[in-house]
């Protein structure tokens, strides 16, 4: 999705939990009938391992023929990570993908050098309105890698390992937890799980990644004794192995990886290393030197200005 600039997420109580450095409470946006609460990136806290950037989108209820309109827009030097919880998004870019993702799935488009995508509600899922809820992600590359060709993968929920017992039901969307690998590709260590836990349920995290971070999509969870309700992301000190009970009926999400090769810049839909690269990012979309997206040719997002 385009990023829109908003205030940035507040800190949120302090816990009493020793293995929990910052719990973040995101800002709510209303970006054309929908709610967004972004948790990264927060003033306290740029990125969590490669992540740079957590948006949580809905739910909401679209009537008979509304839907979202993200119109094309360009990004470098990322990968979004995109994975529904409810309804369908048809993405597109300039690369010509053109594929749909549905519930439980994973679109991984690597931006590269540069990359240009739209992401609308298709006309057969707009006519009877959807429900429509998920998670947008932005992961940072390495340096190295930031100037790499653009690329995207889309892999379905039946490719995507599940660990299920004992009242939790774990998605290895990103990396290897577990026991199980995700097929997602990356290029540095990076995680992203996808857990749904029934009353009581107990999710062990242990130290494995350099960074963690935990996103409380709904329900209430308990840490050490502390409760944490929906719309909390709280990031974990590291090297602490702990616990996650569900205090109720929950879904959470688990994030991290290795600490990023040095800051990143972030501008608009541009991350990079390099503020020079940005400025030319800019320039770039301004003048029109970004690739079209096919099948999306006749509209796009202005540069901010």
């Amino acid at each position: 999705m385009s990023f829109s600039p908003v205030q940035d997420p507040a800190p949120g109580d302090a816990a009493a939990s020793d293995a929990i450095d910052l719990v973040i409470v995101p800002r709510s946006v209303d970006l054309g009938g929908f709610a967004v609460r972004r948790a990264l990136p927060h003033v306290r806290r740029r990125m969590v391992g490669p992540f740079i950037f957590f948006d949580h989108f809905g739910p909401v209820e679209f009537r008979a023929g509304q839907g979202i309109d993200v119109r094309p827009h360009p990004h470098i030097g990322l990968a979004t990570v995109s994975f529904l919880f409810d309804g369908e998004i048809m993405h597109r870019d300039s690369l010509g993908s053109a594929v749909a993702i549905h519930p439980g799935d994973v679109n991984l488009m690597t931006a590269g050098r540069g990359i240009v995508h739209s992401e609308r509600t298709a006309p057969d899922h707009r006519s009877g309105g959807e429900r429509l809820h998920g998670l947008q992600l932005w992961v940072a590359m390495p340096a190295g890698d930031e100037e790499i060709a653009p690329a995207f993968a889309h892999h379905d929920q039946g490719e995507l390992p599940i660990v299920a017992g004992d009242g939790k039901s774990v998605r290895v969307v990103v990396g290897s937890l577990y026991g199980q690998r995700s097929p997602v590709p990356t290029l540095s260590d990076t995680i992203m799980a996808d857990a749904a836990l029934s009353p009581g349920a107990v999710l062990p995290i242990d130290p494995q990644a350099e960074e963690r971070a935990l996103y409380v999509v709904a329900g209430e969870i308990d840490i050490a004794g502390d409760r944490f309700a929906a719309g909390r992301l709280l990031v974990f000190r590291p090297g602490d192995a702990m616990t996650v009970t569900a205090a109720s009926e929950a879904r959470v999400v688990l994030v991290g990886g290795a600490a990023m090769d040095g800051p990143r810049h972030i501008w608009w839909n541009f991350v990079s290393s390099r503020k020079e690269r940005i400025e030319q990012a800019k320039a770039d979309w301004k003048l029109g030197r970004f690739d079209t997206v096919p099948g999306d040719e006749s509209d796009f997002i202005p540069l901010p200005e």
